[in-house]
């Protein structure tokens, strides 16, 4: 009884652990951003140079960072839990393992939309909290997200997401480089829940910080609320209007 005990104080000491954890990489992901978006802003005038792409990138980086970090808490803790459990048999990796290979994906993301801002800067204009300045885009942005939220690829790897335990069950692997390949594999999986709601920045704005945690809460509130996808399919739907009304009044405007 003393080891169930012992057992479950060291179970709520590692969670409290995580979360503390968490919410720090989110206050201080949060503020780099908007400190390195002041940067970006200032290095812009120079040119897209290799400094540029670097605070840039960094921006990118933290601020994914603190919006998706806690979006996973759910299959960090499951990790931590079972890893936990299985210590007694060996085999098992640091929790920071598994965090790390979620984060290969999203600094690839990074990558990725730092190189496709640069490239399409001189097509697409943005203000000053970097987001578009053509409602043409942005109803096409808000379009794609909608569209995309009722798509089946969503709710596969929303599906994925929203069930850790099975995930593990199906894809533990132990020592180092399995919790890495777990971390990878749930990241691909967010990714792929995401990646068109974050090009949704370039509409509210990459630097407005409302907008930055209104979507990682969205984020975090599809995946905690399982309930048949509704949450998703419900907001594809608001965004379709939402889209089609921002472009037939770029429309009117032009005419």
């Amino acid at each position: 009884m003393q080891r169930i005990a012992t057992a479950a104080g060291a179970a709520q000491v590692e969670r409290g652990l995580v979360l503390a954890a968490l919410a720090f990489v989110v206050a201080g992901g949060l503020y780099s951003t908007l400190q390195l978006g002041d940067s970006v802003m200032m290095a812009a005038g120079d040119g897209p140079g290799l400094g540029y792409f670097a605070l840039l990138f960094a921006m990118w980086w933290t601020m994914m960072m603190a919006m998706m970090l806690p979006s996973a808490a759910p299959a960090i803790l499951v990790y931590a839990s079972l890893n936990r459990k299985l210590a007694a048999k060996g085999g098992t990796a640091p929790l920071a393992a598994f965090i790390g290979g979620y984060a290969t994906v999203w600094s690839a993301f990074c990558l990725a939309v730092v190189g496709l801002q640069i490239l399409l800067g001189g097509a697409i204009r943005l203000d000053m909290m970097m987001a578009t300045e053509s409602a043409w885009v942005g109803g096409a942005l808000l379009l794609a997200a909608g569209l995309y939220q009722l798509s089946p690829l969503k709710g596969a790897c929303l599906s994925k997401c929203q069930s850790p335990l099975f995930f593990f069950a199906r894809r533990w692997r132990a020592g180092p480089w399995g919790a890495w390949r777990m971390g990878l594999a749930h990241g691909v999986y967010c990714l792929g829940c995401c990646w068109v709601l974050m090009a949704l920045l370039f509409y509210g704005g990459v630097m407005e910080l409302r907008w930055i945690i209104g979507l990682a809460l969205y984020v975090a509130a599809e995946k905690f609320i399982p309930a048949q996808n509704w949450l998703s399919r419900f907001t594809g739907l608001i965004l379709i209007g939402w889209g089609i009304l921002t472009v037939w009044q770029a429309g009117a405007g032009a005419s």
